[in-house]
């Protein structure tokens, strides 16, 4: 038998069962019917429950309110018989879903009881017209609460029957069975199974509309991750605390840890789905309380738990709104990057960290993800990918996006594919705060002596390699320090620091965000610090290079205190040490003079790099790479005068060459000697600097002042 075939015969079986369920509670009915009419003395008054009468009065109180009628043995043989129906399919391998639905909310025979009489007008019409006439109001056509117990067996008045369908029971409060009319008493309340329930009792497994926009599929998430974390060691902890009973376990997980993915794997570890729950698409005016126990509700529907992220999203709500998801019924997983506060719920939570991939779990993760559509080995996957602090599901929507891109082109996924795959994942909040840089140069397009030049590229395998000498080689385990990478780049304006900046990026496959510092200084006492923590905090959250260039105006020293300007000046320096400290990502800091920066931070940097003033040769390579290939230039260009003459920096040598490109484009003709300068001149005045016969030499005839 096929799993189509075994699929559609349990879905038989499973409708089956509920029918004959059904069949019990229309016996229950005829009972009841039977009784009210043997004591009724007008059975046939065919205006029964528009009007009461004096006899109808006269009835009332001579009756017991608390009567309930003998056990029926018609209605007890039909549930015999449906039970032993349901045990033979289910030993034969069918998914009878009423009986899954009582075993997932702890559902006992009365509760289930309740349930179908409470469900039967959804499922068979003729229901409504039979609790119109017990209810004896054709306008009331669903079971009250009294009406229900009765059918139950259960004293309307009693305790424990009040109990069943109050807001602590199974049924109300795993979101089942609804109390309507709410204005009326309590024994007089309807009862009402939402669609949602019936629908998942007949076979439909739509979403409830109150969460369809927000949980994400099972096989969104799992596809890969599971297969690639089952075996990590932080899953099997978080898979213990889950089997061994644990309600309510919280991930706290920083920047590309694997919180949902590690929740999802630990459920399969135990036996269960996941319903995952991206509380980021949560629309700002929805009713947390409502959203949360429908989604608890469609996790336990599915034999599944339930994986909220991120907490910080509730958090910013208050602690109700966090409440209502931490106490909901049912396995709840919450994936956070903060701690957890114990106003969020009466019981403290399972706290665990989410585990950070080491290379061979991310490269399984990139493997399956892209489905043998990359022809790269493991070392080229490794190093393509290797800077990017990805979760298991942003690796999956990165290698989607990388096939998309090779799909189109018509070929196998690339480096380059991965990559703006990868980069596509980072959050938009920091372009808000900082501008972003796609690089465009490379290691060629560096001249720079060559200590300063290996210190860049021991910079970008530090960045690169991180994972491996922290992780697997255990170096980072015993400093609070965090993973991130830190640099100063010292030199005068003009010498790469930029550049090179932008060079190791580009290495890395990162995008580059240049601080405005703009958005950061503030004249009011605090908001500096607030500032710097949103960038941060939004660092955290992309895979990027963040440059603070000129950062000698944010990083300066401290000094001594005089005022109070003094005192909050050194706070904002100290709280920026700390927040440096704790960054996960590659910063790097770009000052004019080194000596303006506070030796705390040197202290905390990874590598400090000094670019001085280009010499002769390294001038000669930059006049000709500046005046590129391309550029039409005359015979009479004389470079090596041109790089032992004057002394300036790359960034003043390619403002010259393009001066003088334009000079001889509104000219229309190559350009020459001449051109470069006269636009040498007007740099110098530029820059404050005078043009000296002995600096010019035989070119100094062609100054603009001289003619």
């Amino acid at each position: 038998m096929t799993a189509v075939t075994r699929s559609a015969v349990g879905a038989d079986a499973s409708l089956e069962h509920l029918r004959a369920r059904l069949d019990v509670v229309t016996a229950r009915v005829a009972a009841v019917v039977a009784r009210r009419r043997s004591s009724d003395p007008d059975p046939d008054d065919r205006f029964r429950g528009l009007y009461v009468g004096d006899e109808h009065v006269d009835r009332l109180l001579a009756g017991a309110p608390s009567a309930v009628p003998p056990p029926d043995p018609q209605a007890a043989a039909a549930l015999a018989a449906a039970e032993e129906a349901a045990d033979r399919a289910e030993a034969a391998g069918a998914d009878i879903r009423l009986r899954r639905l009582a075993r997932a909310f702890g559902l006992d025979e009365l509760d289930l009881e309740l349930l179908l009489v409470a469900l039967a007008p959804d499922l068979d019409v003729r229901f409504e017209r039979f609790y119109g006439y017990l209810n004896d109001d054709v306008t009331r056509r669903r079971a009250t609460t009294a009406l229900a117990l009765e059918l139950c067996g259960v004293p309307p008045g009693s305790g424990p029957g009040r109990r069943r369908l109050g807001p602590e029971g199974a049924l109300v409060r795993g979101g089942l069975v609804r109390l309507e009319d709410t204005d009326r008493p309590f024994v007089a309340r309807g009862l009402v199974v939402p669609d949602r329930v019936v629908g998942h009792l007949v076979g439909d497994d739509t979403l409830d509309p109150l969460v369809a926009g927000i949980v994400l599929e099972v096989g969104s998430v799992r596809p890969g991750s599971v297969d690639a974390l089952g075996d990590h060691p932080d899953v099997g902890v978080l898979a213990g605390g889950i089997a061994a009973g644990a309600p309510l376990v919280h991930v706290r997980e920083r920047s590309g840890a694997a919180g949902v993915a590690a929740a999802v794997a630990a459920l399969a570890a135990v036996g269960l789905d996941a319903v995952v729950v991206d509380l980021a698409r949560l629309d700002p005016g929805a009713d947390v309380a409502e959203v949360a126990a429908a989604a608890a509700r469609e996790a336990r529907l599915g034999s599944a738990g339930l994986v909220a992220a991120p907490l910080e999203v509730l958090a910013e709500r208050g602690a109700a709104a966090v409440r209502v998801f931490a106490e909901a019924p049912g396995v709840v997983v919450l994936v956070g990057s903060g701690g957890w506060d114990p106003a969020w719920s009466r019981e403290p939570p399972l706290s665990v960290e989410a585990p950070v991939l080491d290379a061979r779990h991310r490269a399984a993760l990139w493997r399956a993800a892209l489905d043998g559509a990359a022809d790269l080995d493991d070392d080229e996957l490794a190093a393509a990918t290797a800077a990017f602090r990805l979760t298991p599901e942003q690796i999956r929507r990165a290698a989607t996006a990388a096939r998309g891109a090779a799909t189109a082109a018509g070929r196998a996924v690339t480096v380059d594919d991965l990559q703006a795959g990868a980069r596509g994942q980072n959050a938009a909040g920091l372009e808000r705060l900082a501008r972003r840089i796609r690089p465009a140069v490379g290691w060629d397009d560096l001249i720079l002596p060559a200590d300063a030049l290996a210190q860049l590229r021991e910079l970008a395998a530090r960045a690169r390699h991180r994972d491996l000498v922290l992780d697997d080689w255990r170096m980072g385990r015993t400093s609070t320090k965090g993973r991130g990478v830190t640099a100063l780049f010292a030199g005068d304006s003009g010498t790469g620091k930029t550049m090179s900046a932008e060079v190791i990026a580009g290495d890395l496959g990162l995008d580059l965000y240049v601080i405005d510092l703009s958005t950061v200084i503030d004249k009011y006492v605090g908001e500096t610090e607030k500032n710097l923590d949103r960038i941060f905090s939004e660092a955290e959250r992309v895979n990027g290079v963040l440059l603070f260039d000129e950062a000698d105006a944010l990083f300066g020293k401290r000094s001594e205190v005089s005022d109070a300007r003094d005192r909050y000046a050194n706070v904002e320096v100290a709280y920026l040490l700390q927040r440096m400290e704790a960054f996960d990502g590659v910063a790097i800091l770009t000052t004019n003079l080194r000596a303006n920066v506070d030796e705390a931070f040197t202290r905390r940097l990874d590598a400090i790099v000094d670019f001085p003033t280009p010499q002769v040769p390294d001038r000669l390579r930059l006049w000709r790479q500046k005046l590129r290939p391309e550029l039409p230039q005359a015979d009479d260009i004389d470079f090596d005068f041109l790089a032992s003459a004057f002394q300036l920096s790359g960034g003043e040598i390619r403002n010259i060459a393009v001066t003088a490109a334009y000079l001889a484009a509104a000219e229309a003709r190559p350009v020459t000697m001449a051109d470069l300068v006269r636009a040498t001149e007007r740099e110098y005045r530029k820059l404050g600097r005078l043009c000296l016969p002995a600096e010019f030499g035989r070119y100094f005839p062609l100054l603009s002042s001289a003619s």
